[in-house]
């Protein structure tokens, strides 16, 4: 069989920074078969077709098959808890697709306790549970280890995962932002022992989460970690005074990073202002946020 791969968002932006996982595994198992397996070609012709797409914003490719297999959150029709068939989702992923890629990628852990209004992981993959043993997705050809775990800290199965990684000689990026609020003094210990690929990442979505971000910082820097290793993610909503308050609380700590995600899931019909943008790219990105509260932004910009 000829099987044509369509990664939506590779085609919407014509690059790609992240790999499609879900890809990579129908192409492994595919070729596992016997079969061929390439990026889909719309002047070509395919025995099957599948395409994912992660984001609803990403627009649908007009171009696609009707019968093509499609999957993935971007998707709105596609039942939202929708997964691989087992013997495709066991199998390694072929990293032959994205030649780029020079690090491996999975996930130690699925799914999440939390349900935050802005988060589709449990009702895409249910309550946090054990999935894979980190021996299982390294790759030999590269000592770099990207791990997409919603919540690891929340499952003592991944904690445990994450301490036997100590010394392994894997270099490691958790890429979706920890919960700080789950972090111990034990949990700091295997943290600031791990060797990371750069940042250390953490989300501070709400005002609640200002004081265990803070606290996780000083139990990572009392540890030898260096702020500017620390990566904290913000999600803006329309309550800017929120988002405003998390900067200045988090900012005080020396080269800190900090990155603005405005708030936007288009299935819930929930899209950001652009005010929003606005904290987000010209306040937050530029660095703006380092030199001016985002009152005296406003008031330079003659922003209401």
């Amino acid at each position: 069989m000829r099987i044509g791969l369509h990664d939506a968002e590779k085609e919407y932006l014509k690059k790609k920074s992240f790999p499609n996982y879900a890809l990579m595994k129908i192409s492994a198992w595919h070729k596992a078969q016997g079969d061929t397996a390439e990026w889909w070609n719309p002047l070509y012709r395919y025995d099957r077709v599948y395409s994912s797409k992660v984001f609803d914003f990403t627009p649908v490719d007009p171009y696609l098959p009707e019968d093509a297999v499609r999957g993935g959150t971007g998707y709105r029709d596609i039942p939202m808890d929708k997964t691989l068939p087992p013997e495709i989702d066991d199998m390694f992923p072929d990293y032959s697709v994205y030649p780029d890629c020079d690090y491996a990628i999975g996930y130690i852990t699925r799914g999440c306790p939390n349900h935050c209004r802005w988060c589709v992981v449990p009702q895409k993959e249910g309550m946090i549970r054990p999935y894979r043993i980190w021996k299982e997705i390294v790759r030999q050809d590269t000592d770099k280890l990207v791990l997409m775990d919603n919540n690891i800290l929340a499952c003592e199965y991944g904690l445990k995962q994450l301490e036997s990684l100590i010394g392994s000689g894997y270099r490691i990026d958790l890429n979706q932002g920890m919960d700080a609020r789950l972090v111990t003094e034990q949990v700091a210990d295997i943290l600031s022992r791990l060797d990371w690929i750069r940042f250390i990442r953490f989300s501070c979505d709400q005002r609640a989460q200002i004081i265990p971000v803070r606290r996780t910082v000083e139990l990572l820097m009392e540890r030898g970690v260096r702020p500017y290793r620390i990566f904290i993610y913000l999600l803006v909503t329309s309550d800017l005074e929120d988002a405003s308050e998390r900067v200045e609380a988090l900012k005080g700590y020396k080269s800190i990073n900090l990155y603005a995600q405005a708030e936007r899931n288009e299935r819930l019909g929930v899209m950001p202002n652009d005010m929003q943008m606005e904290f987000q790219q010209r306040y937050v990105y530029s660095g703006r946020y380092r030199r001016e509260t985002w009152e005296e932004y406003c008031r330079r910009k003659g922003l209401s």
